[in-house]
């Protein structure tokens, strides 16, 4: 089993920058494939992004493509979600998921392990 925590959220100003971290426990982080997904209030949780055990390739939907990046360090078990040039539409919660195997596009409902979530705010 995974243990999840992430952390690095809050409330940011529109244009600005914000790194996300996810710290893991547990069994071998370098075992999973690692996920960012997020939640708005009222709309459907929505990947973010994902990364193979590795850190070598990684995933990003197209709509998202160019602000975010998603990057571990896994002599330190922890996972990172980099995010430019913020948005209001940036606000939600983010969280980190963990699976084994598969598609690193795969969908919220593959991924075994999940945190609590961190809130970002972005005001304008």
């Amino acid at each position: 089993q995974v243990q999840l925590v992430e952390s690095g959220g809050g409330l940011v100003q529109t244009v600005g920058s914000l790194r996300l971290s996810c710290a893991a426990s547990g069994r071998t982080f370098r075992d999973y494939i690692m996920g960012w997904f997020r939640q708005a209030p009222g709309k459907e949780r929505e990947s973010v992004g994902a990364i193979s055990p590795s850190g070598l390739t990684t995933y990003y939907p197209d709509s998202l493509k160019g602000r975010f990046t998603i990057s571990r360090d896994n002599a330190k078990n922890t996972l990172y979600l980099q995010i430019y040039s913020l948005k209001p539409e940036d606000t939600a919660v983010y969280y980190c998921a963990a699976r084994t195997g598969g598609n690193l596009a795969a969908s919220s409902r593959t991924y075994e392990y999940w945190g609590q979530g961190t809130q970002v705010t972005v005001s304008s």
